[in-house]
């Protein structure tokens, strides 16, 4: 008897620990979060930004949701999709609970067919491609931030009211450029300003020379400066040495910041308009929480990328808290109804038809005030109504 009471215990014991171990560890010891991001190359000033946002965001709940300790690994994409694929891919065998990124909406696209595939949630708080949230939707991706419809429709609002009647237009040459630009010149026509000329860049362009003479050759009395993160600094320091922003109005969406304008100088900033994601002056109790840690840790004030990383985030990770269960499915579906109110921009509510948060839009121009660092000037806030048409 007690041979078989022995065997029996022995039994058990081995059972158990072939279930501990094909148990996913996951669901053991820690909340681990996987941030696939430029954090070199062309985008690499954003994934930086990104990475501080989402560092505050952890911060502030002493790292910890649902009584476990927050883990995050980052992985640089290189600004390549093919290598945002296979670090994503490495993240997902190591049984993350949260994938967060990208910058590149080309390289978020081809991540979420393997969040959704290995059903892993997937937060997106910068690419805009409409596909995201759209044609290509997933239950387990949410964006957060603006996506190109709405972003084109205060840029086309923008130009109008401030009397743009002639356009040339600098675009970055990738999937999500070509695509917003196919759309925005559309707008602009239909808004009577005529599109004098258009321009494609690759990425990484070191050379905007020719191309910005070009516009301001064309008789244009408005650029549309369509590229992002390096490029930004790039063409526009260029841009100062033939005083573009003096001679044409300049904007863009996410054209300009205030770390942009650090980078940029004063003479190639001033005076640029811009889409912004976020803007540290807006007058909310969350925000200003949010610049005072970031500004203790970075000594400098946060960007846009910054700004919405953290709103992102700290939005999933109270949500996942909200839960008080160890379920993704759970954590899925209650983000999928929740309400922001205190967003750092005001209230923000996701849509569960589409994963898409409805958020108000900030517009602004680059200002310096004597010898100060360049600043943005909120000129412009649009609402949520005004630039989401509703769930069908």
């Amino acid at each position: 008897m007690h041979k078989l009471v022995r065997g029996a215990t022995l039994t058990l014991t081995l059972i158990s620990g072939l279930l501990a171990v094909a148990t996913p560890s996951w669901a053991q010891d820690a909340f681990r979060i996987a941030g696939v991001l430029p954090l070199s190359g062309a985008f690499g000033i954003i994934g930086e930004n990104m990475r501080r946002g989402v560092t505050i965001a952890i911060e502030e709940r002493n790292g910890r949701v649902l009584g476990k300790p927050i883990e995050v690994s980052w992985d640089d994409t290189e600004t390549s999709t093919q290598v945002a694929v296979q670090k994503t891919t490495r993240a997902l065998s190591r049984e993350v609970h949260t994938v967060f990124g990208e910058v590149s909406s080309g390289s978020t696209l081809a991540m979420m067919k393997l969040t959704d595939q290995r059903k892993v949630p997937h937060l997106i708080t910068l690419s805009a491609d409409d596909r995201i949230t759209g044609s290509d939707k997933s239950r387990y991706a949410f964006r957060t931030s603006n996506t190109v419809a709405m972003e084109n429709r205060m840029i086309g609002e923008f130009a109008q009211r401030q009397g743009s009647r002639k356009l040339y237009a600098i675009v970055a040459d990738y999937q999500v450029g070509r695509d917003m630009w196919t759309a925005l010149k559309a707008d602009f026509e239909s808004r009577g300003i005529q599109v004098v000329g258009m321009d494609l860049a690759a990425i990484g362009t070191k050379d905007y020379a020719v191309l910005l003479d070009k516009a301001l050759r064309s008789g244009a009395d408005s650029l549309m400066l369509l590229v992002v993160g390096g490029d930004v600094v790039t063409s526009l320091k260029q841009g100062a040495d033939i005083g573009l922003p003096q001679k044409m109005r300049v904007m863009g969406t996410m054209l300009m910041d205030e770390t942009l304008g650090q980078a940029v100088g004063a003479v190639g900033s001033v005076g640029v308009n811009s889409t912004l994601r976020y803007h540290y002056s807006q007058d909310t109790p969350r925000n200003k929480r949010f610049v005072e840690a970031y500004k203790a840790k970075y000594k400098e004030l946060p960007s846009q990328y910054a700004g919405e990383a953290y709103d992102g985030m700290s939005w999933w990770l109270d949500t996942v808290e909200s839960t008080g269960v160890w379920d993704k499915e759970k954590w899925v579906d209650a983000f999928r109804t929740s309400v922001r109110k205190d967003s750092v921009e005001g209230e923000k509510r996701m849509r569960a038809c589409d994963n898409q948060a409805e958020q108000p839009g900030l517009f602004g121009i680059a200002e310096r005030s004597g010898d100060g660092p360049i600043v943005m000037k909120v000129t412009e806030r649009f609402t949520a109504s005004a630039l989401f048409k509703p769930c069908n």
